[in-house]
């Protein structure tokens, strides 16, 4: 019995120095200066969590978990390995779907092995075990929904049925129902009421991440990451382990305040944002209150032209977009950031916090191509300074610079803030096509004055373009 006590003290002690592994991990992963240091204390803390369990003496069944262990992390070296970063953001909605079906599949473990729970306990332990698998079941679904969207297999525009408010609220009613009927069913009779609940809340995380527009599946991959943290949460309390309770709280609750930052810079509400069906078609008559369409004509520029724009200037901008990323354009790009400043020319980059298709998409392939993190700026560092730029580059960019968001009330997008790029002398947009971006909302940027449209692949333009300017001397 001592020795039992030690080692459960030891096995705290681990668990408590994983968890600040854990923190000073999430405070690395803050900044990019900081960002490979924070990724090292998440590993070794996770390696010391590992290892501490697999010592402890009710740990027996080793052969079981050493296939488990090569196996699975043979499939997440492999994945990790092939992955592009164009696809990086679907991988980590389907990782989120892995969180949420592990959790539902120890939840029912846990139920149907009792556990080891006394009566007096057994209420709380179903209400874990009933907790733990519903936000599982939710996380599991809505992931593979938000997967299947980033991946283009499903579309981005949002599915919006009639009362759908009522009907998710109607589900929930239906799973708290169904949680007494389970916490007070004896023995294991209440797998039926279990398994019903998993169906209801399986169909709620399909029906919430289908309503909500492309446009918002940055937030909607953050949001997925809070859920499997609560998830991770609620299996600890199930399984009476703190480490999984400390580290799910950290990834639900910074998974939350990222979701909440970013529909601030979006100045949306969460709520709208879950519920909210953004990016859908205008209601009727929203048309009428719509400004007037967009004056002009689209006009293109050339290599060249925009070669010279570029060697001429003194401050240019770049504002990069999903298409960077889809054209693995970035190491391209980052050749002409030191070609252009070897010229004198301040070369500066322009993020907004929902580019891309994953929080901080951009600045992890400008990471990648050694962009230096000095010049790499957030839209409220440098929104200021486009008035006095003297070329923007936006590649593969389009909804995160529509003038719309500030001028037309009927826009989907109205009221979120936008890089204010059309207020610089020259804005050249690099795109395959005049078409609208994932939001699937017109942009008025390509008929301004100052605006020239250079069309092609993002990656084939700007090797080119840096051919340019290198026979500029």
């Amino acid at each position: 019995m001592h020795a039992l006590k030690i080692e459960d003290a030891l096995l705290t002690v681990a668990y408590i120095v994983s968890s600040t592994l854990f923190i000073l991990s999430l405070r690395g992963l803050s900044s990019q200066v900081t960002a490979r240091r924070g990724n090292a204390y998440g590993l070794i803390g996770m390696g010391v969590a590992i290892v501490a369990t697999l010592m402890h003496s009710e740990v027996n069944a080793y052969a079981n978990l050493l296939i488990a262990l090569v196996v699975g992390s043979g499939i997440g070296a492999l994945m990790a390995a092939r992955v592009a970063m164009t696809a990086m953001p679907e991988l980590v909605a389907l990782l989120h779907s892995f969180v949420g079906l592990a959790a539902v599949l120890v939840g029912y473990a846990s139920y149907l092995g009792g556990h080891g729970a006394d009566e007096g306990g057994r209420a709380i332990l179903l209400t874990e075990i009933f907790i733990d698998v519903f936000i599982g079941a939710l996380t599991f679904t809505g992931s593979i929904v938000a997967f299947l969207k980033l991946r283009g297999s499903l579309s981005g525009k949002p599915l919006l049925l009639p009362g759908r408010h009522a009907l998710n609220l109607a589900m929930c009613v239906a799973s708290v129902g169904l949680g007494v009927a389970f916490a007070s069913a004896p023995e294991t009779t209440g797998l039926t009421w279990l398994l019903i609940m998993s169906a209801i809340a399986g169909v709620l995380g399909v029906h919430l991440v289908v309503a909500i527009g492309g446009a918002d599946m940055p937030v909607v991959v953050s949001m997925l990451n809070s859920y499997s943290g609560w998830t991770a949460s609620a299996a600890g309390f199930m399984l009476s382990n703190d480490l999984l309770i400390v580290t799910g709280a950290l990834v639900g609750s910074s998974g939350a305040i990222l979701s909440y930052i970013m529909c601030r810079a979006m100045n949306r509400s969460i709520w709208n944002v879950i519920f909210g069906g953004f990016g859908a078609d205008p209601a009727p008559g929203a048309a009428k209150a719509a400004g007037p369409a967009p004056e002009g004509e689209v006009r293109e520029t050339s290599l060249e032209e925009t070669a010279s724009a570029l060697a001429g200037a003194r401050e240019v901008i770049f504002v990069p977009g999903y298409g960077m990323a889809v054209a693995r354009a970035q190491h391209a790009v980052q050749q002409i950031t030191d070609t252009l400043r070897q010229r004198g020319v301040q070369v500066r980059f322009a993020i907004h916090p929902v580019a891309g298709r994953l929080p901080g998409h951009m600045n992890v392939l400008l990471a990648e191509a050694n962009v230096p993190y000095d010049v790499v700026l957030e839209m409220d560092e440098i929104n200021h300074d486009f008035s006095r730029t003297d070329v923007v580059l936006v590649i593969g960019a389009n909804d995160i610079v529509n003038p719309s968001a500030q001028s037309d009330t009927s826009s989907p997008i109205y009221g979120m803030p936008v890089l204010e790029v059309w207020k610089s002398s020259r804005v050249v947009v690099l795109k395959r096509s005049r078409g609208a971006g994932y939001a699937g909302v017109d942009n008025p940027l390509f008929y301004h004055e100052n605006a020239r449209m250079l069309l092609g692949d993002a990656k084939q333009t700007m090797d080119n373009l840096l051919g340019r300017l290198r026979e500029l001397g």
